[in-house]
């Protein structure tokens, strides 16, 4: 199939197939005798895996890792676990900072009076420097 076709048969674009494939997450397809990419149902089911994985919040570093545990039959399911264990734990410390984060910025917004006084809180917390 050409790459329109793997595109529409994995839900990775064709641009996304086509970065996997510089960087080397993916090997490069067979080319036709016209030069065009054709692709197998194979890389395929590797787009949708890899864009599975992407989903679930895991680096580009970390699904080649992925990609390499999937392809050896011979692995140990301890080292698939503990990746998906660290990536779950970055998961939670972002969300911890993000909630914070969300935790801040609405204590500021009620600080602010909304009204037509120049004085904002969010600005002067913004205008702040850094320590």
């Amino acid at each position: 199939m050409n790459i329109g076709q793997a595109a529409q048969a994995s839900g990775v674009s064709q641009r996304m197939i086509r970065h996997y494939e510089k960087i080397g997450l993916v090997p490069p397809p067979v080319r036709r005798d016209s030069g065009y990419r054709d692709y197998s149902d194979a890389d395929v089911h590797r787009f949708r895996f890899i864009a599975n994985a992407r989903d679930l919040g895991f680096p580009i570093e970390e699904i080649r890792s992925l990609l390499g545990l999937w392809q050896d039959r011979g692995r140990s399911s301890r080292d698939v676990k503990a990746l998906a264990l660290a990536r779950a734990e970055e998961l939670r410390r972002k969300a911890a900072m993000l909630e914070a984060m969300r935790t801040a910025l609405n204590e500021l917004v009620e600080a602010c009076h909304g009204d037509v006084r120049p004085e904002c809180p969010i600005i002067e917390r913004l205008a702040r420097m850094k320590t």
